[in-house]
């Protein structure tokens, strides 16, 4: 399985787009502002999305995506994962004829373009021979990770979040990870911001990787357009004993 980044950046201009994960040509982690640098016939393969939370930067090409493929999606629908709170959120303030059309009973109850699903934390779901489970992390909002783990390589996403412990115990339990995808939204001057807003800073990030036991290769997503290079700075000057390099949009990792 390949993944590909579509978005990956704290915010949006010029090149930079916010969160978005393909793998393969079908399914999305997230659906960020990312989803926009895909053309109009990649769009219409994918099937299935699974979303880490509700905040907009994740979400936001979620509406425009299912009204731009609509007829593809007449004969199967897309189907949208994630946890409860999530897919509330979606239903409450995103499809709800205010914000946006209803998608789930268009272009009928019993035929819709999209279809919501409740995911539970901890269990995992196969996903085309691939295994995906969904790891508890500390943000604003209720948040997952995704490890997803296909034949012998494995590669995590943390999603938003700050220090915490569930991400690196539940990680720690399998016998290997090669690639860690995690976030550092803010420089250190910020530390004030990420403890208001539940992100990681060099500073703080540099005390929790410890607790992962593996050798992985360390990815920083999520950085605030205009510190890109003073919070990669402040990670590698930081965090010595890890291979460590900024994630970049159009990257592509073989799982």
């Amino acid at each position: 399985m390949k993944l590909r980044v579509l978005g990956c950046s704290g915010g949006i201009g010029g090149e930079l787009s916010t969160t978005s994960f393909m793998l393969d040509d079908h399914i999305l982690i997230d659906c960020g502002t990312g989803i926009g640098n895909l053309s109009l016939g990649e769009m219409k393969k994918i099937r299935s999305i699974f979303f880490t939370h509700s905040h907009l930067d994740h979400i936001a090409g979620l509406p425009l995506l299912v009204d731009s493929i609509f007829d593809t999606l007449r004969d199967k629908p897309l189907e949208v994962y994630g946890n409860q709170e999530t897919i509330s959120a979606l239903q409450t303030h995103i499809f709800n004829n205010a914000i946006w059309p209803d998608f789930t009973v268009i272009p009928s109850i019993e035929s819709p373009v999209l279809k919501f699903h409740v995911l539970e934390t901890g269990k995992q779901y196969k996903i085309n021979g691939c295994t995906l489970e969904l790891i508890p992390v500390n943000h604003v909002v209720p948040t997952v990770g995704y490890r997803i783990e296909c034949d012998d390589s494995s590669i995590a996403f943390s999603a938003d979040t700050t220090t915490n412990d569930s991400l690196w115990a539940r990680l720690n339990e399998y016998p290997s990870l090669d690639y860690l995808i995690i976030e550092c939204a803010f420089p250190n001057k910020e530390k004030d911001i990420c403890r208001l807003a539940y992100h990681y800073c060099p500073d703080f990030l540099s005390k929790d990787l410890p607790k992962l036991k593996h050798d992985s290769k360390i990815l920083i997503s999520h950085l605030k357009p205009g510190s890109e290079d003073l919070i990669m700075a402040e990670c590698q000057n930081l965090i010595t004993d890890r291979d460590i390099k900024r994630l970049e949009g159009n990257q592509e990792i073989e799982i």
